[in-house]
């Protein structure tokens, strides 16, 4: 998803849940506000987000911040990549994270349950792309090379339980050649040297800005509705919180969230004044590509027992594929914030 997806191995993990086991049972780090103070009518929320199109939601509540019409006090700090964000929400410098929903469910694993999904903000972003018009649906990718990033990850899985789907083998009907990049499959497509691609906006967008040749052939996501019987979707990116945060600020985390559906929905409306705002906090570095992107991040919001029932058939499609990449387990109950 941008630059945060693949959703690579938590190479940090280790060091952070050693950093979980110094600051367990500590508050949330919150400052004491003084009686009548500005601070105690905004309580400080600490917000971590990614470049790329887990962060493109959230812009609208940045800029809320910076013109002091925002409910909460916000602090945001604005990342390259998950691991980053990780290390932040499990040492305790910040409360409330952008990450990938399938890296939210392996922290949860991992430390025990220490963190909780507040909201889905983005379904899936990953396109197949032809230089040319040959693929209409996923059948029509039989006899296809396909290259692609994120071998071992999420596009790898959703990839081949799509091609499952349809009928075809992917290690017989289809040859997937995996870079080690989403840029360097980009390159390849720009140039004309891939025909069949898979790749995550904002590439798409980038590629077809230098190449107007290449089309957008499939959108797995609403591939994936297609190929489901039991109500789930593709949900790629989240909101999670610490959970201690949470049960001490329940006021507070309930306003982040309606604020942040709020910013969500200014996004899908005003998508110029988004791009021009994903540019200035850094979320993607060009508003002309923001623009042409964002109408297929498929932003959203989903939370409670929607969120719940929508994401569960894709963690199962990925535990089935690896266990690992959900951290060993199918995450519980606990895992998901019911409370908004």
């Amino acid at each position: 998803m941008g630059k945060e997806a693949p959703n690579r191995p938590l190479r940090l993990l280790a060091s952070v849940l050693a950093v979980l086991a110094l600051v367990a049972g500590c508050s949330s780090g919150q400052p004491a506000a003084s009686a009548g103070s500005a601070a105690a009518a905004k309580p400080a929320v600490r917000v971590a987000t990614l470049k790329g199109p887990t962060g493109v939601g959230m812009v609208h509540l940045m800029k809320a911040q910076d013109d002091g019409s925002a409910a909460d006090d916000y602090t945001f700090t604005v990342s390259d990549s998950p691991d980053e964000v990780v290390a932040k929400i499990a040492s305790g410098d910040v409360d409330i994270a952008a990450v990938p929903t399938n890296l939210a469910a392996v922290l949860y694993a991992k430390t025990s349950g220490a963190v909780q999904l507040l909201a889905v903000n983005t379904l899936g972003v990953m396109y197949v792309v032809e230089n040319g018009d040959t693929v209409h649906s996923v059948a029509d990718l039989k006899g296809k090379t396909i290259y692609a990033s994120g071998q071992g990850s999420n596009p790898e899985y959703v990839l081949r339980f799509l091609l499952q789907k349809n009928g075809l083998d992917p290690d017989r009907d289809v040859h997937i050649v995996f870079k080690g990049e989403h840029d360097e499959v980009a390159t390849l497509v720009a140039n004309g040297d891939a025909k069949v691609a898979l790749l995550p906006e904002p590439f798409v967008t980038t590629v077809t800005m230098k190449n107007p040749k290449v089309r957008v052939a499939l959108d797995l996501t609403a591939e994936w509705g297609k190929a489901v019987t039991d109500g789930s979707q593709l949900m790629m990116g989240a909101v999670i919180a610490r959970k201690d945060f949470v049960a001490k600020n329940p006021a507070a985390v309930g306003t982040f969230l309606r604020e942040y559906r709020a910013s969500i929905g200014q996004a899908t409306s005003d998508v110029s004044g988004a791009a021009a705002l994903c540019q200035q906090f850094g979320i993607i570095p060009s508003a002309a590509v923001a623009a042409k992107a964002i109408p297929r991040l498929n932003l959203t919001y989903l939370a409670g027992e929607e969120m719940r029932t929508g994401i569960q058939g894709y963690f199962q499609v990925l535990y089935d594929a690896n266990p690992k990449s959900l951290g060993g387990a199918l995450p519980d109950a606990g895992f998901y914030y019911t409370g908004a």
